[in-house]
């Protein structure tokens, strides 16, 4: 990549911890398309659809469910914005990633790193689909709860969370490759805030070019995540500023994908994030 991309996203659940999830609206789909028509007007390269929210004390969703809400928004965004418009689906189900797939999805983004569904390797390996393989310690029953911050993954017991994280990231690589998976469509992501303290969190983002030296495109998610609501004591609504500031440390670390909610804003922080870290190597 000769420079970051910029993945929006749109959440096509009820349950977001966002607060910007689609489904309570009939015309859901709808929504949905003219959401990705502002994203990549205001410059977004990457649509990032998920049926499921990933937030603390979510309610698990079947996949049939998941299917209905997913599948119809992905094949009207390639029908509406053109075959070539990257569609990924945020997904922990083979069967679901198998759709979404078949409806012009090239990106399955999977929080479990493979782990969760044991069809899910094949699926990927088979339909030619890039992959973000996310790090994620974090259990669905150990979550702690603040009025203003949120739900949080309690963090389990780490050595060294970037050395653990690495070394974590290499099984899940060797795992995706056994399947057939080519070593050019994988993609890491360190999973900030599953199961990780606002402090890792830190170090993780501060150090995040030790994970890109394995050799992969590195994605960063950061967007209005509660360790920035713990840094500056702020509701998910006011986490903006926090969100630049993380995602200008991560463009400096090397990070190649960034995943936002604030497109058009976060598109001028990456963009100018660049070009000092541009200007950073070349007085190297």
């Amino acid at each position: 990549m000769n420079r970051p991309l910029v993945m929006g996203i749109i959440n096509v659940t009820p349950d977001s911890f966002s607060g910007d999830g689609l489904l309570a609206h009939e015309d859901y789909v709808a929504r949905a398309v003219a959401q990705a028509q502002t994203m990549i007007a205001d410059g977004a390269d990457i649509l990032d659809v998920g049926g499921e929210s990933s937030r603390p004390g979510s309610a698990p969703v079947s996949a049939e469910e998941e299917i209905r809400r997913v599948v119809p928004v992905i094949a009207a965004i390639k029908k509406k914005l053109g075959a070539t418009q990257v569609a990924a689906v945020d997904t922990v189900k083979a069967v679901v990633a198998e759709q979404a797939v078949q409806a012009g999805a090239t990106l399955i983004n999977d929080i479990t790193a493979l782990a969760g569904d044991p069809r899910m390797g094949e699926v990927v390996a088979r339909s030619g689909a890039s992959v973000v393989l996310m790090h994620n310690r974090a259990l669905p029953e150990a979550v702690s709860f603040e009025a203003k911050i949120g739900g949080q993954y309690t963090a389990p017991a780490y050595e060294d969370v970037v050395a653990d994280v690495i070394r974590d990231l290499g099984l899940r690589i060797e795992a995706a490759l056994a399947t057939g998976i080519a070593r050019d469509k994988i993609i890491l992501d360190p999973g900030i805030g599953f199961g990780k303290t606002p402090q890792q969190n830190l170090a993780l983002i501060a150090q995040a070019s030790r994970i890109k030296a394995l050799g992969f495109p590195l994605l960063m998610a950061l967007s209005r995540k509660s360790f920035i609501g713990q840094v500056l004591n702020t509701s998910v609504d006011e986490r903006l500023e926090g969100t630049a500031a993380s995602i200008t440390v991560s463009v400096m670390q090397g990070a190649d994908i960034l995943r936002v909610h604030d497109v058009k804003f976060m598109v001028r922080v990456v963009k100018m994030a660049t070009a000092l870290r541009d200007a950073a190597g070349s007085l190297a």
